[in-house]
């Protein structure tokens, strides 16, 4: 099973493949973890494209967590045998990031490079308000779900996540 979650800052998408990747006993690749070197330097757009090409061909099962357009994109959507977008609010989002920074304050997540300690500043607080949910952003979100609407499901609040966890068999450990 390759699996591709996607949505908003702050919506669960790490969370919800670290659950995926226990249960299913396959590799999670988190695409933070690939953009972010320590001290939360950028990698280039290459060597980020080459981690994800070889993470792809080395595994015949996978989850991926992360939006990321420029990297391999088109193709991890293609490979994906289910699409999963986390269409959380704004404001919802922004809370479960506040929780989320209280929970990691000073340290690495798992799901991020390490020497990337857990932060929430202004510019991470107007990215999930706003710059995050540009019409462009909204929209590109828009085009998956008619691009692959077979193999996409919109989870849009935390009712419709805690059911499709329950109807996973995942285990919830937030």
């Amino acid at each position: 099973m390759k699996t591709v979650i996607m949505g908003y800052s702050g919506s669960g998408k790490s969370t919800l493949a670290a659950a995926i990747a226990q249960k299913e006993q396959i590799p999670a690749l988190y695409l933070d973890t690939v953009y972010w070197l320590p001290g939360w330097e950028p990698r280039d757009l290459e060597g980020q494209i080459r981690q994800v090409k070889a993470f792809l061909a080395e595994h015949e099962n996978w989850v991926i967590d992360g939006n990321y357009r420029k990297v391999c994109f088109e193709e991890r959507m293609e490979q994906a045998d289910r699409i999963v977008f986390l269409n959380f609010g704004r404001f919802a989002s922004l809370c479960r990031a506040w929780k989320r920074y209280l929970r990691y304050k000073g340290k690495s997540r798992v799901s991020m490079t390490e020497g990337c300690e857990e932060k929430f500043d202004w510019n991470f607080f107007c990215w999930i308000l706003w710059k995050g949910r540009t019409k462009v952003h909204r929209e590109r979100f828009v085009q998956v779900v008619r691009s692959w609407p077979k193999k996409t499901v919109v989870i849009k609040n935390q009712r419709q996540l805690t059911a499709f966890y329950r109807e996973n068999g995942l285990e919830m450990t937030e």
